[in-house]
């Protein structure tokens, strides 16, 4: 019988580490939504990946989607953008799309170049993904060229996210305006009805559909029954941003439960 021997003792692993990564966010003042679905696709990827992330906000005066309030709230972006380069995030996104796009036709670059010049002034450079840009991004990610949509804004305001849109080289065969004029009543704003809305555009001929052309009206719990029901892909500015975000800090764009965009197709 040969004598038992004692197996030598197994050296511990090194448990691996993983940058947290700082997500910051401009956001209007009323806005209640941003800080709920972005971090709650990225939560959910957590789940799949190793990277973590903490959030941060700087707040901008807004209640009422008027051109009027959406001026004036952009110009105290700058400050924002400064307060967040303070707490050295990773990445900056700017949570109001139809803010930019009532700036004028291409704006959100614009936008983007000087609120990252700020937070480089103040010594810690960081990216700023805006979601009007990051709308733009994920649509010609998905090679969409046709859309239809769905805005909580008054009809004017709608039809200047349309133009913009347009001068990207997006085409919108149809659209739902809302008309929501209380940017806490957006928030409100049910999406389980969104799928069905959806249903009623015309988009036979679209590529994709923008099932929220808003970060304030909530439609991640709707993204992928919608797509089910549809039959294509099917984006919201949320969800972009989130894409984008995922991108400027080069780490793969994937999150569970936020459709097609962030399933792994277009990583």
């Amino acid at each position: 019988m040969s004598p038992r021997t004692t197996p030598a003792p197994r050296t511990p692993r090194t448990p691996r580490t993983h940058r947290a990564y700082r997500i910051g966010q401009i956001v209007p003042s009323s806005n209640v939504t941003m800080e709920t679905e972005v971090p709650a696709i990225l939560r959910a990827r957590e789940a799949v990946a190793p990277e973590r992330f903490t959030f941060h906000s700087s707040r901008m005066r807004m209640t009422h989607v008027t051109p009027e309030q959406l001026r004036a709230m952009d110009a105290d972006s700058d400050r924002c953008a400064v307060e967040l380069s303070d707490a050295h995030v990773d990445v900056l996104g700017y949570a109001c799309l139809v803010a930019i796009m009532s700036m004028g036709l291409g704006y959100h670059r614009t936008s983007e170049e000087r609120l990252h010049q700020r937070t480089a002034q103040n010594g810690a450079p960081a990216p700023v993904v805006t979601s009007a840009g990051a709308l733009v991004h994920g649509l010609n990610t998905l090679g969409a060229k046709k859309i239809a949509l769905i805005a909580p804004y008054m009809r004017p305001l709608t039809r200047t996210v349309v133009d913009y849109l347009t001068h990207e080289g997006i085409e919108v065969l149809d659209y739902e305006a809302l008309e929501i004029p209380n940017n806490l009543d957006v928030a409100a704003h049910d999406p389980a009805r969104l799928p069905g809305l959806a249903k009623a555009l015309d988009h036979a001929d679209a590529d994709a559909v923008v099932l929220s052309a808003c970060v304030q009206m909530p439609s991640l719990s709707a993204i992928e029954q919608a797509e089910q029901l549809l039959g294509k892909p099917v984006v919201s500015a949320a969800v972009c941003t989130a894409h984008q975000m995922l991108r400027a800090l080069d780490l793969p764009a994937v999150a569970p439960g936020a459709g097609h965009l962030l399933s792994g197709a277009h990583a």
